[in-house]
């Protein structure tokens, strides 16, 4: 047995705002074009339960105890190596002058003659996938649509998390 692919979207979108290939593929489901559309592993159990345009609402959790949410981190622009990497500062004392927060020296000299994969260094921080394992499901609130975690989930307020059942359980 394979891994089987679904298709699920989530949030309206204006069908002028969708390309002609994407309209084909919502028109051939039957369904109105959606602003995020992904595409999840399921087995074949699960695949002959869903229907074409199905709604899948939160329930699906219901009986999950640990959750992983994927999501986008809060983006930090251009930060230096304390921010970034968790650097310490110089002390500021005995003469220290200007490089109170610089990163420091960055290679060695002749041999090799380069700086190292990975050193840390000032750069773009933030805005990256973010998994959040194992957080724990609370509850389900049915009326509104609510899964309630245990915990603190990636990105900003408003930002849109995957969820999905937890490969590693907790000891």
């Amino acid at each position: 047995m394979g891994i089987l692919l679904c298709n699920w979207g989530l949030g309206p979108k204006k069908v002028k705002r969708v390309t002609k290939p994407l309209r084909g593929h919502f028109q051939h489901s039957g369904v109105s074009p959606t602003r995020w559309l992904r595409e999840f592993r399921v087995d074949a159990q699960t695949l002959e339960e869903c229907q074409e345009g199905q709604e899948i609402s939160g329930e699906i959790f219901v009986g999950c105890r640990y959750v992983d949410v994927i999501g986008t981190s809060k983006g930090r622009g251009f930060t230096g190596v304390i921010k970034r990497h968790n650097f310490s500062g110089k002390n500021m004392s005995h003469g220290t002058h200007e490089y109170f927060r610089h990163g420091g020296s960055v290679g060695a000299s002749a041999d090799p003659g380069r700086v190292w994969k990975n050193t840390g260094m000032p750069g773009h921080y933030g805005h990256t996938r973010v998994t959040v394992q194992n957080l724990e499901v609370v509850r389900f609130v049915k009326e509104r649509n609510l899964l309630l975690v245990k915990g603190a989930v990636p990105g900003p307020n408003g930002g849109m998390l995957l969820i999905q059942v937890s490969r590693k359980q907790p000891r």
